[in-house]
């Protein structure tokens, strides 16, 4: 890492940067646990049926003002991993990180078994934009590994390409009075996260509307993430007495979910209310002509769906636990958590507005994901990414210019190791029509659906004779292979060997 930011300041350096006008500043708000419904109706577009849309009127005006993509994936259901990969320009299995990362202070904290982003084998695309001129911050949630204790200071966001930090030092926190680094010095503040959080971001980049140089601001919410409240009372009052539809499924704690879902979404209007004082901000400091703002969610959630709530280390949302063959005939490992490689852990909604670049209102239907942030955000700010890095993501500049790539690839990878709470090793391949998710730990755990006539993915059809569905199942289980060759996952070895054509 520190070779390559070198490297990379050195040719900066010789080069000259870009024209300030090539050099837009970025604004990259990465909320925690936002399920893909749980936004306003400009960017569902009535996609989700079964729940009522948050009320997020700033997300809705951003989606309106800029590219709403409705097939965006998170490459791992759970909040280390997928921030792993959304930093970097890898898989987090390829760092070793498979689950979310205990502080020392949780009780399945373990330090023969800790995970981290390590400084020297990983690339952020903040160090990048660091070595080419940018003023760099990140306000909110790291949460890819602990630099609290002696000798591991080198995990610390500043290490990984940020100037400033101002956040949690672990993976959660109080939504009120939080523990917070600031200048660092960890202590008490006082107030709702959501808006301390805002206020830091705020104070940024008034102090950078005074500054020549471009920035890169990534502010890292802590909401929706449980516990939701308290929140502020505007935040609560679209939800405290309304008629508030669950989805459906056998033997569904509907009073707890009723309860838990008006929680949930009120901390999503916290999110979205924060969200309208940054985007005043930026037209009050000048700069929003100028800044490109992406919003997105580091994975999705389920709030009752398919029997769970919670993403992909879901729990059971039933009366009974487990609820036994209405969960389409699946082996139980537990008798509280569901391991899921479901589409509403993986998907997260995302909204890019690029003022003069991205035509308002664009809708994107191909497919993407967080991994694809990386390669997107250098593009963004003219800088080519070192060539020792082969990119595991993609530009998303053609789909925002609206054109249409013939060669776009639409299929999708997954992965989540569960190691916390239960285990399973699980992978997934996903096209368009078909999803197919192995299991490699555990057996008749595997899953099969047809997203065309299943999207809500209730009827397996693993064991399904039909010869069309056995075809597909086969073909996927070929590309879910291929990509476990790729990124040289260890799992080929355990894999059975793909069908011949």
């Amino acid at each position: 890492m520190l070779r390559l930011a070198i490297l990379t300041a050195v040719a900066f350096a010789a080069a000259g940067p870009p024209a300030a006008a090539e050099r837009p500043n970025v604004l990259l708000i990465v909320t925690d646990d936002q399920a893909p419904w749980a936004v306003g109706h400009a960017v569902t577009n009535g996609q989700y049926r079964d729940v009522p849309a948050a009320r997020t009127p700033h997300m809705d005006r951003l989606a309106r003002e800029g590219a709403v993509f409705r097939n965006f994936f998170c490459k791992t259901p759970v909040c280390s991993p997928a921030r792993a990969s959304l930093m970097t320009w890898r898989y987090a299995s390829e760092f070793g990180i498979h689950d979310f990362i205990p502080a020392p202070d949780h009780k399945l904290f373990d330090p023969d078994e800790e995970a981290a982003l390590p400084p020297d084998a990983s690339t952020t695309f903040a160090e990048l934009f660091q070595a080419h001129g940018y003023r760099t911050a990140l306000v909110g949630k790291w949460h890819l590994g602990d630099w609290t204790r002696p000798g591991k200071e080198g995990r610390h966001p500043t290490r990984h390409g940020f100037d400033e930090f101002t956040g949690l030092t672990g993976g959660g926190e109080s939504p009120v009075d939080p523990r917070l680094e600031k200048d660092g010095q960890v202590r008490r503040f006082e107030g709702l996260t959501a808006d301390l959080l805002t206020d830091e971001a705020i104070d940024f980049l008034e102090r950078a509307s005074t500054k020549e140089a471009p920035f890169l601001l990534c502010l890292h919410t802590r909401a929706p993430h449980a516990r939701w409240l308290p929140v502020a009372p505007e935040d609560w009052a679209p939800y405290a007495d309304a008629s508030i539809p669950l989805p459906q499924f056998a033997d569904l704690d509907e009073a707890k979910m009723d309860r838990f879902l008006r929680e949930y979404l009120a901390s999503v209007s916290g999110v979205d209310r924060n969200l309208g004082r940054l985007l005043d901000a930026l037209d009050e400091l000048a700069l929003s002509d100028d800044t490109v703002v992406i919003s997105t969610s580091d994975h999705g959630y389920n709030m009752g769906h398919n029997g769970i709530w919670h993403k992909g280390n879901g729990l059971w949302a039933t009366r009974t636990q487990p609820p036994g063959p209405t969960h389409r005939g699946t082996r139980v490992i537990s008798d509280k958590y569901r391991p899921n490689l479901y589409d509403l852990s993986l998907k997260v909604p995302a909204i890019v507005r690029w003022p003069g670049r991205v035509e308002p209102g664009t809708v994107i239907e191909r497919t993407a994901s967080g991994l694809d942030l990386f390669p997107t955000l250098l593009a963004i700010a003219g800088i080519e990414p070192p060539a020792d890095l082969p990119l595991r993501g993609r530009d998303l500049g053609p789909l925002l210019r609206g054109e249409a790539p013939e060669d776009w690839d639409d299929d999708f990878f997954g992965e989540y190791s569960m190691r916390h709470y239960a285990v399973a090793t699980m992978r997934c391949y996903r096209t368009p029509r078909y999803k197919l998710i192995r299991d490699f730990h555990n057996a008749g755990r595997d899953e099969f659906y047809d997203l065309k006539r299943d999207p809500g993915e209730t009827r397996n059809l693993i064991d399904s004779p039909h010869p069309a569905v056995c075809e597909a199942i086969a073909r996927l289980h070929r590309k879910l292979f291929a990509s476990l060759e790729a990124i040289d996952d260890p799992l080929r070895d355990s894999a059975p060997p793909p069908p011949a054509e």
